[in-house]
């Protein structure tokens, strides 16, 4: 039987998380990996699926609001996060905020990837 030929090595999913103001014990920074889950984020597992999920439905969890958007405006409070590294074979370095609803509802599709705020 000829073995059959592996399949292509994906690359490291890595995110490093830095979080402020949230109102929560998870301010600071974390390391985020992925494909197996692991590093120091407070929830591995959960926050990979979190981003899967985002990922599978066509979409980039870390794209952000678009300038025309049409927003809420709606104060979601103070914390912001920096996430930076590697997601699916991309270089990632984005901002998140929770300054109005769309960027509220940013945030919160990546909960637990990013901490539920107080």
């Amino acid at each position: 039987m000829v073995p059959e030929a592996s399949a292509a090595v994906r690359p490291a999913d890595e995110l490093v998380f830095t979080v402020s103001d949230s109102g929560t014990s998870h301010d600071g920074s974390y390391t985020l990996r992925c494909h197996p889950p692991g590093g120091n984020h407070p929830s591995p597992r959960q926050a990979c699926a979190a981003l899967d999920r985002a990922t599978s439905q066509g979409e980039n969890p870390f794209e952000p609001v678009s300038a025309d958007a049409m927003c809420t405006l709606v104060y979601g409070g103070p914390a912001t996060a920096r996430v930076t590294g590697t997601w699916h074979g991309r270089d990632i370095d984005a901002r998140f905020k929770r300054a109005n609803g769309c960027e509220i509802a940013r945030w919160n599709s990546l909960v637990p990837a990013l901490p539920r705020t107080a």
